[in-house]
């Protein structure tokens, strides 16, 4: 009985812990009269902004616990921004799907071969890769894309979209509801509604890859080696396991999930391949994966936060900014609290001024100017991971040059 409670916890946590966050954004929209910080059109657009975050951190999650940092997922996502791009238009939007993850292995190739095969310090590597990623896909673009209809050199034509998912008479119920206003019901209604109206199966795709990841990397014996070699690969060399295939595997499949999330840029989040779309978002996913201490949940977490607040500055501008400014001076209250409680006196006080701050500054404003709408996201993403690296733990073995026979 204990095993099975033990398993279970963490699943109703996270459950938990997204009907609070839920009912919490409800408080702020009632006492912030920002009516569309939780609408159908908002969590769709959320989707849509967290996607790409979340597939390229979960290409990071897979090559950091084998031991090897990817930095080069921006440079891998570059490539499977070209190759959803040529795919697609030339043979059909699932075949564009397959480039994106062609074209993120062969990124994920090209670093497991210098990194695992050849020793060479994981940052210069991935950082390589990312300059090289950029020029390579401009020289292939103008090679490929001059010369067709709505193509050139900075852009592919149209491309076909994946697919969606709309079941219209519970989207058309659905959408009675949250029209009603009515508190907390609305908000679980509009998040309902977005899962059924005009949902990518690319989305449902990257959610899938999402919850296959935890069940190999934490439920399988497959798993179970290769976060060995993260953690300590001269004992797992010991113990018979294959440290650098497993490493090579995990970094080929890290290119993959980064090209993928590319691809997601190019096909869903756009209509064709442009140059510079991927925008930094190979980084932010590296650090949403890094907020959610190596693991898909947290991951998820982070990336949602980051979509969200991303979203929020987009379909409204300041006004959503405003309420925002107005729950983070309440959270940081709260986190004041929780570290007098453990006794952490002067980091409480630092927290209690800048909760201070915020809410002066909220009570002065009516909307937040949009240049500081801009930078939000990549502000409250460098906030959360200063608060939350006290409880980070990265895998032991991660970053550091292995060499087979180091057991011996």
């Amino acid at each position: 009985m204990s095993a099975v409670t033990t398993r279970r916890l963490p699943r109703l946590w996270w459950l938990g812990a997204a009907v609070l966050v839920l009912l919490a954004i409800s408080v702020l929209r009632v006492v912030t009269g920002a009516e569309d910080l939780a609408s159908s059109g908002t969590v769709r657009a959320t989707l849509i902004a967290l996607v790409p975050i979340m597939l390229a951190g979960l290409g990071g999650l897979w090559s950091e616990r084998a031991g090897v940092v990817n930095i080069g997922l921006e440079g891998m996502m570059v490539l499977g921004t070209y190759g959803a791009g040529y795919f697609g238009y030339h043979y059909g939007a699932w075949a564009g799907v397959a480039g994106a993850l062609l074209m993120g292995a062969i990124g994920g190739l090209i670093h497991a071969t210098a990194t695992v095969v050849f020793g060479v310090d994981h940052i210069i590597s991935g950082v390589a890769i990312n300059i090289i990623a950029v020029g390579a896909v401009q020289y292939l673009a103008a090679l490929t894309f001059v010369g067709l209809p709505g193509g050139g050199q900075t852009q592919s034509p149209k491309l076909d979209n994946v697919g969606s998912i709309t079941i219209g008479p519970l989207s058309d119920a659905l959408g009675e509801v949250e029209g009603q206003n009515i508190f907390f019901v609305s908000e679980l209604a509009a998040v309902a509604r977005a899962l059924v109206t005009n949902l990518s199966l690319l989305v449902v795709l990257a959610f899938v890859l999402l919850v296959l990841t935890y069940w190999v990397l934490w439920r399988t014996s497959f798993g179970l080696r290769l976060r060995s070699t993260g953690e300590s690969p001269s004992a797992a060399e010991s113990l018979g396991v294959a440290v650098l295939r497993y490493k090579f595997i995990a970094v080929l499949i890290s290119g993959a999930l980064a090209g993928l999330a590319g691809g997601f840029l190019a096909m869903v989040a756009s209509s064709n391949y442009r140059d510079g779309q991927t925008g930094g978002r190979g980084y932010i996913g590296l650090a949403a994966m890094i907020f959610g201490n190596w693991r898909p949940g947290g991951l998820l977490a982070g990336s949602g936060l980051f979509g969200y607040t991303q979203t929020l500055g987009l379909r409204q501008g300041g006004t959503s900014v405003h309420a925002l400014l107005l729950a983070v001076a309440v959270l940081a209250i709260a986190l004041a609290g929780y570290q007098l409680w453990r006794k952490q006196v002067r980091l409480a006080v630092g927290i209690l001024v800048a909760a201070a701050a915020l809410i002066t500054v909220y009570a002065a404003i009516d909307v937040v100017p949009g240049d500081f709408v801009n930078i939000t996201p990549y502000v409250v993403t460098l906030l959360v991971l200063a608060f939350a690296s006290q409880r980070l733990r990265m895998p032991a073995a991660d970053g550091q040059v292995y060499r087979r026979g180091s057991a011996g």
